[in-house]
């Protein structure tokens, strides 16, 4: 029987200290680009190799989608509409870092001339080291007929969007609300999603009343982006609010630009 290799991957996306084995990325994950139709542009990730060996390291388009429940989708590139992973070419895409030396990566965006362009859209360029296969690595089954190869790659997920200009529209939706424990400590969860043509970032604070309309106080929560498409959940720390029935006002304050907002009933035990 033929031997089956198997790689056991574990992906870790958006790391602080943007390092990898012994390279590190060096600067922003997230790049930013109000751009036009046909217009070009251009970008550079800074790659260093801290280590005392070569490394070598491949970089691919993949698309992103996330979801309020933690899910995270990299799909194929072009995979949803608002993707525009075609726009991108990236040289070299692999290549080999020398120990304690630190390299340039470029890339060109094209946009389309496509008037109907609207709003943002984005993928994601997935910085992976290449790893040999080594003997260490080898677990082999009983009747020694199946080695598996079992490793830890950990990926840096380069995140790029692109905006045309000003366009598109701005709209959040109001998904699940409700009181949860963490960490013994009472929250309001909020999930929100973003219904429209571009990214938002709110903050999302709640100012809760008493039955008779007097003011309790404010409560900030935290604050997130969200790309059109995608939805993110937010938390409030209320665990000070003695127990007894309250209405709240919940906000979501995206940078000052626009302000959305929901009411509701709380009930606190």
């Amino acid at each position: 029987m033929k031997r089956i290799i198997f790689g056991l991957a574990f992906y870790l996306l958006f790391l602080s200290g943007n390092s990898f084995g012994a390279v590190s990325v060096i600067g922003e994950l997230t790049r930013k680009y109000v751009v036009k139709p046909g217009g070009n542009y251009e970008g550079t990730i800074t790659l260093r190799n801290k280590g005392d060996k070569p490394q070598e390291v491949k970089i691919d388009k993949r698309d992103y989608l996330f979801y309020k429940d933690g899910q995270n989708i990299f799909g194929e590139p072009s995979s949803h509409p608002r993707s525009n992973a075609q726009w991108i070419s990236v040289s070299p895409s692999r290549l080999t870092v020398p120990p304690g030396e630190t390299i340039n990566v470029n890339f060109k965006i094209h946009v389309p001339e496509d008037s109907t362009l609207r709003g943002s859209y984005w993928s994601i360029l997935m910085v992976e080291p290449v790893e040999p296969i080594s003997p260490e690595t080898l677990v082999k089954s009983e009747d020694k007929k199946i080695t598996m190869s079992l490793r830890i790659v950990i990926k840096h997920a380069i995140q790029i969007i692109t905006d045309l200009g000003d366009t598109g529209t701005t709209k959040i939706k109001f998904l699940d609300k409700k009181l949860v424990e963490k960490n013994g400590r009472r929250f309001l969860e909020i999930d929100i999603e973003n219904t429209g043509e571009r990214w938002v970032d709110p903050q999302v604070w709640v100012e809760l009343f008493d039955q008779e309309g007097k003011a309790i106080g404010k409560f900030q929560g935290n604050k997130a982006r969200i790309l059109p498409g995608c939805s993110s959940r937010f938390y409030v720390d209320i665990n000070e609010i003695p127990r007894g029935k309250y209405k709240a006002l919940v906000v979501a304050d995206s940078s000052g630009e626009k302000v959305f907002g929901t009411r509701l009933n709380l009930k606190i035990e």
